[in-house]
């Protein structure tokens, strides 16, 4: 691999895998590599820092809905964690730990920023350029940019003319400071209900303005003891136990997400009975309950976000916004609230991810455009007209019960299997059949069909199409047991181009 001072240069640096991203899917990736004697790769990473998700979303209170002996990787357990829950903190320390333990920072370049890949049929190469001055060829692309990378702005009439302060959860300001504030909160997903607890006390008036509610269930946190963790560095199989117990139970979430819908009903009484302990007020109860079943949006955990919405000056307005003015937001009804600053935590690009737009499989199309019904892959890692090109958390990965480090490490998994299988065939071209691709998915939106996820509210989930382009419909076992029944007549392979 070339010296880095040379990558700015019209001449590529030239290696033979490009990995995008250094959250948990890059870094795990890497050390794969690293282990099996490939360390001829070069990591692009847009930010200064290593950390992915658990670097960016650094707002108050972020923290993982995964207990933390699961949401890590198996070969680098951690005996040290302070909650059943990790923390962003821990979680960015855990991955900055990781990097330098596996010496990866030679390999990773910073601030460099993902512009364009493009797949040179005549080079059976990836032309990969970076916004600055980073030019790479590379045999195999890896993208490991995350399935919520890139933060999503409301289309509301106005929002560009907002004159007050305002950011996106994903890109907290810690520098402003909110006290004795009016401040406005869009948004009440995952990230809202960890933070508007942690401000609520600041503002003078704090606004939440709520599209739909969200099923809550009591989160079931704290402290580790000097004791637990004594146990768990010293007695054997300990740990391993541990993450057993929490991997078996999440699973047993699956029965009611795809098996039998039905099941949901009584995780829908224990989030019932949540907001019964929690809501004396019948308004406030009224619209903090949500009319769609639990489990068709993400279930979400937290002991603090009822208690939030009830202190004196924190207002939960559902009449939904009509017009952002620039010191003031409209609801629907024309009630004018001032606003000296806004926060959006209106979640991301989940599905139409503007890096799909840059990167160029065979023919010069884009992954945007080959899916503008809805992004599909071949068991979320290969795309049919995209060679050599990997992704990890790719379309249909995401899961709405479990660990996605346990996914990632079987998607890093796969793809060691896939280049053994490449590099067997004289370093062959691979890419998955059209038509194994289509029946894969085929199946996939059938069992999909039947899940709770399809029983009629809007998500995240979902591509705009209607599509459900996000979620495995299954255990998470059965995703990497599918992986591992690796079939070499499911691709081409091949050395000529084409």
């Amino acid at each position: 691999m070339s010296s880095p001072e040379h990558s700015g240069a019209e001449t590529p640096l030239s290696c033979e895998y490009a990995i995008i991203g250094t959250g948990f899917a890059g870094i795990g990736m890497a050390i794969a590599l690293k282990k099996q004697g490939r360390d001829d790769f070069v990591i692009i990473e847009r930010a200064k820092d290593v950390g992915g998700t658990w670097r960016d979303n650094h707002y108050p209170g972020a923290a993982c809905d995964v207990p933390s002996h699961l949401y890590s990787f198996s070969f680098e357990p951690n005996t040290e964690w302070s909650r059943v829950y990790p923390s962003q903190p821990e979680l960015h320390a855990y991955l900055r730990n990781v990097t330098d333990r596996w010496t990866l920072r030679p390999y990773i370049r910073f601030e460099q920023e993902l512009q364009e890949a493009r797949f040179d049929e005549a080079t059976q190469r990836w032309s990969i350029r970076c916004n600055n001055g980073l030019f790479l060829s590379a045999r195999v692309l890896i993208s490991g940019n995350g399935g919520l990378a890139e933060p999503k702005l409301p289309s509301i009439p106005g929002v560009e003319s907002f004159a007050g302060h305002h950011f996106h959860s994903a890109n907290w300001d810690d520098s402003y400071n909110l006290k004795g504030k009016r401040v406005a909160v869009i948004g009440t997903g995952a990230s809202a209900i960890q933070f508007v607890p942690e401000i609520a006390d600041k503002p003078d008036q704090l606004d939440v303005y709520q599209r739909s509610p969200n099923w809550i269930l009591r989160r079931g946190d704290r402290p580790y003891k000097n004791w637990e963790k004594w146990i768990l560095r010293n007695v054997p199989g300990a740990r391993l136990a541990l993450r057993a117990a929490i991997y078996c139970w999440n699973e047993m979430r699956v029965l009611g997400m795809v098996i039998h819908p039905s099941i949901m009903r009584l995780f829908e009484r224990g989030a019932l009975a949540h907001i019964r302990r929690q809501v004396a007020d019948p308004a406030l109860r009224e619209k903090v309950t949500p009319n769609y079943p639990i489990g068709c949006k993400r279930i979400l955990i937290s002991n603090d976000w009822y208690p939030a919405l009830q202190k004196p000056n924190v207002a939960l307005l559902t009449e939904g916004i009509g017009e952002i003015r620039p010191h003031s937001i409209v609801d629907s009804k024309g009630v004018e609230r001032p606003v000296d600053c806004l926060i959006f935590a209106t979640g991301f690009h989940a599905t139409e991810n503007p890096i799909a737009g840059r990167i160029f499989g065979r023919n010069g199309q884009s992954l945007a455009e080959a899916w503008r019904d809805g992004e599909e892959a071949y068991l979320g890692t290969t795309v049919h007209g995209f060679p050599n090109l990997f992704l990890i958390v790719g379309p249909n990965v995401t899961l709405g019960h479990s660990s996605m480090v346990y996914m990632i490490e079987t998607q890093i998994q796969a793809i060691s299997r896939l280049l053994n299988a490449s590099e067997e065939r004289g370093g062959a071209v691979l890419e998955v059949r059209d038509e194994v691709q289509a029946r894969f998915n085929e199946r996939l939106q059938e069992r999909l069909a039947g899940s709770v996820w399809a029983s009629g509210c809007n998500s995240w989930y979902q591509h705009r199409s209607g599509k459900i382009t996000q979620l495995w419909p299954d255990f998470t076992f059965r995703f990497r047991s599918a992986h591992r029944e690796f079939n070499a007549d499911d691709y081409r392979f091949y050395s000529d181009a084409k």
